[in-house]
């Protein structure tokens, strides 16, 4: 699947793939005049998604997954001047609702296995903020790059100390923890279909929760909080975070490709695996035991901090050759917008940070882009 490539066409780290029936879907809204955010591709797109994710759980569809975020906060009763433990290498994303809701993130540090939230270094941050008489409301983690955390042990800390757990899973779509899908562990969890996730609506996410009841506040919270009268009433503050019909209507298409799009992006994973193996200079990051299934949105290395090279100069080596690849996240408590918060952990995403790099990932890869790929990475890594 995918276009051919010309020499000098650019490998982007991880774009758009359409299936080829997203149209079918788009047209039909197009017919019967829904183009409105709801209608039958809304409808179907959630419970595709719903029977996908082990059909346990609700969702609803929405704008983005930002959206989605925001609501959950919301859905916890998150609030002025409450405080929230969040993930601190992540995307700002994952942090910004938090501060729509005028409440306080603190950020903990990463572990090494999964790059996902360190549960020690959680448990932590809760007896000291209890310690201070500011126990948090909610704990905030993310599966990064498609890569399960340890969200088991996540979640018994969570039930512990009854505090509301949400899942990041943004670009875990299709991953599992011990064979259950990420994203249903959690209190909440969220999806995303932003542009270069494992498939897209060209923007959009979704919000799972636990039963019928919440899945109908959530959508009244996401159409304006309209109350049932005649006329337009309103007793709460609401929001328009609903899908459009439109874009549910790629989703639905995408939906239909999603297994061979993540089998894709493993056998990608299993490419630079192979290419890397001897090179002694870099780790790539992989699934620390089976309990752990990645749909690899992206494969990630980290060059070796006694190393000779970095990942800034094998960043512009291939840049050079119209070749796109990304530093990791900045960790959120490193961040200029953040940085006054409270911080509980070592400097695991910091390392990561200065070390990592992600590479070309995306479903529509095609065999002469990973050759010229390996081409460059072989180059750049050849012994002098």
């Amino acid at each position: 699947m995918g276009s051919k490539s010309s020499k000098n066409a650019k490998i982007w780290l991880s774009s758009p793939h359409m299936g080829g029936t997203e149209m079918k879907y788009i047209k039909e809204a197009f017919n019967t005049n829904w183009i409105a955010p709801l209608g039958k591709n809304v409808d179907e797109f959630e419970n595709t998604l719903k029977e996908e994710l082990g059909g346990k759980k609700e969702v609803v569809a929405l704008s983005s997954g930002t959206a989605a975020l925001h609501l959950s906060l919301i859905m916890a009763n998150i609030k002025d001047g409450d405080e929230v433990l969040c993930q601190s290498f992540t995307f700002s994303a994952t942090v910004n609702p938090i501060i729509y809701q005028r409440a306080t993130p603190i950020f903990v540090d990463s572990e090494e296995d999964t790059w996902g939230m360190s549960p020690i270094h959680l448990e932590t941050a809760i007896k000291d903020r209890i310690a201070i008489g500011k126990k948090p409301k909610a704990i905030m983690v993310v599966h990064l790059y498609g890569m399960p955390i340890k969200i088991e042990e996540i979640s018994t800390i969570a039930k512990k100390y009854n505090i509301t757990l949400i899942e990041d899973a943004a670009a875990a779509l299709g991953a599992t923890y011990n064979g259950q899908k990420c994203g249903t562990f959690g209190d909440f969890g969220v999806i995303s279909f932003n542009g270069n996730k494992i498939i897209t609506t060209s923007g959009g996410g979704t919000l799972i929760c636990n039963n019928k009841k919440e899945k109908e506040k959530i959508i009244f919270l996401a159409t304006q909080a309209r109350d049932n009268a005649p006329h337009y009433e309103h007793s709460t503050i609401g929001y328009n975070y609903r899908l459009s019909n439109i874009l549910a209507g790629i989703g639905r298409g995408q939906m239909e490709v999603l297994n061979a799009h993540i089998a894709k992006r493993r056998d990608n994973h299993s490419f630079y695996q192979k290419l890397f193996e001897n090179i002694n200079e870099v780790d790539l990051f992989k699934e620390p035991n089976s309990a752990h299934f990645s749909n690899h949105w992206l494969s990630v290395i980290l060059i070796k901090e006694n190393s000779k090279f970095n990942r800034k100069m094998l960043n512009e080596h291939l840049a050079e050759k119209n070749i796109e690849t990304r530093p990791l996240w900045k960790p959120m408590h490193m961040q200029p917008v953040f940085n006054s918060y409270p911080y509980y952990g070592e400097n695991v995403s910091e390392t990561l940070f200065a070390n990592g790099l992600c590479l070309p990932s995306g479903s529509n890869l095609l065999e002469e882009d990973r050759k010229t790929i390996a081409e460059q990475i072989t180059q750049y890594f050849k012994p002098e």
